[in-house]
């Protein structure tokens, strides 16, 4: 069961106790990631978070990231589009000094200039890392072709030109302005005692303003009107072929029905961004596992519907086997999702598939790290309910409901497509 409270200053707090083992889970949650940016700071929230690691007024910087590893614990962040978090699991002794950590990374940021700046060159380094990864690069490509008017368009670690002019102000402004107790939310699961959570909460967290909440996004993609295609040649040695469809947002009817057709071409994927269920995906019996990686023509396959506020992508990527063609990949491809919308799907898949799914929901929150992460990703993205709601909303996903969808969104005017054409010996 999750308690939920509200401090005074508008910071929520859940609590889900789990006395599996004596650990807890704190996950700080921001209602803020590149969604929320403009063009001239694109990157700013992925950024922010790298400084949010370089000390604050009562943590030196070079003890912010050993204060947990004392007690034997993990931590992490991460920025996405419609989110910004940081995490520490440890032994449940360590709990006041994970929300201490919270706290001051809410209220006490220093910012030095001299920080700023060296962060520049670590972040233009990693956009620099991104873009030698082909797919990576075509993944960025193909996403911003697909989004002409939505800040989906971004990507999280922006674009080159606004991370080499960005300012130390801009930084601070943006982090002042999101990282308000009534933009966020503190989740606690572990060995815990609810009633004692919320006190400590409350006296690490309850003296910080509220700030203001800050304004949501409002821009809406227009319907895509005919298909797109991105065309990467660079130096490589393997091709990559990538497609993306405009999908419904988490919240939509037609979001699990869609999860259920990715599961029939790919394979079931769970709904956990950040370990991805930690097993790997059941593909063997998959359409397009056995179409193209069984048929020799691609080496992997795979799908992603992730949960996202706004109207985000369904995608489906394929690595082209040594020797085969870009074009043959996308011929078959486009076949069996042609397929799919002409003829749905069988008794036996739809049955397949739902247990496969069932399954990856419990694989996604086997830990109290990961019951912690889907309680805050959710709440992001509209409310931790979701969470306890994925069962719930698949049993009642129909096969008619599956066709419905795959007629809806797979469709070519829908559609962007990316190739990523090696080209070799260059720079030989």
């Amino acid at each position: 069961m999750v308690r939920e409270t509200v401090l005074d200053n508008g910071l929520k707090v859940l609590v889900q106790e789990v006395h599996t083992a004596p650990l807890a889970s704190v996950w700080c949650w921001y209602r803020v990631g590149s969604k929320d940016e403009t063009p001239g700071v694109t990157g700013v929230s992925h950024w922010v978070e790298h400084m949010n690691f370089k000390g604050t007024r009562n943590i030196p910087r070079d003890q912010v990231k050993g204060i947990i590893e004392k007690f034997g614990g993990s931590w992490n962040g991460y920025t996405w589009i419609d989110q910004t978090t940081y995490l520490e699991t440890a032994s449940k002794d360590a709990l006041d000094r994970m929300l201490f950590i919270e706290a001051e990374r809410m209220d006490g940021c220093l910012y030095d200039p001299a920080d700023c700046e060296s962060e520049r060159t670590v972040i233009i380094s990693e956009l620099h890392g991104g873009e030698n990864d082909p797919e990576q690069l075509l993944d960025t490509e193909v996403t911003a072709a697909a989004f002409k008017v939505h800040p989906y368009h971004h990507p999280t670690i922006g674009w080159l030109s606004d991370l080499q002019t960005m300012t130390r102000d801009d930084l601070y402004g943006h982090y002042r302005r999101y990282y308000v107790p009534s933009n966020a939310t503190i989740v606690v699961v572990g060995d815990v005692d609810g009633d004692d959570v919320v006190k400590r909460v409350q006296a690490q967290f309850g003296g910080i303003a509220p700030g203001s909440r800050p304004a949501r996004v409002r821009q809406v993609e227009p319907e895509q009107q005919a298909e797109r295609r991105v065309v990467l040649r660079k130096e490589g040695t393997t091709a990559y072929w990538k497609a993306v469809f405009h999908a419904p947002a988490f919240a939509d009817e037609a979001f699990f029905p869609l999860l259920v057709a990715d599961a029939v071409l790919n394979g079931a994927a769970g709904l956990n961004i950040w370990s991805m269920g930690g097993v790997s995906r059941p593909q063997r019996s998959a359409r397009l596992y056995r179409a193209l990686v069984d048929g020799g023509l691609a080496s992997s396959v795979g799908g992603a519907l992730m949960p996202t506020e706004h109207p985000y992508l369904y995608s489906i990527n394929a690595s082209v086997a040594e020797g085969k063609s870009l074009a043959a990949v996308e011929d078959v491809v486009l076949k069996e999702v042609e397929r799919l919308q002409q003829g749905g799907i069988t008794p036996a898949e739809f049955a397949k598939v739902n247990a496969q799914l069932r399954a990856r929901f419990v694989y996604d929150g086997d830990s109290v790290t990961d019951i912690a992460h889907q309680l805050g990703y959710f709440e992001t993205i509209g409310s931790w309910r979701g969470y306890h709601e994925l069962r719930a909303r698949l049993a009642a996903v129909t096969p008619e409901a599956v066709h419905a969808a795959a007629v809806k969104y797979l469709t070519p005017a829908n559609r962007t497509i990316g190739w990523f054409e090696p080209i070799t010996g260059l720079g030989a």
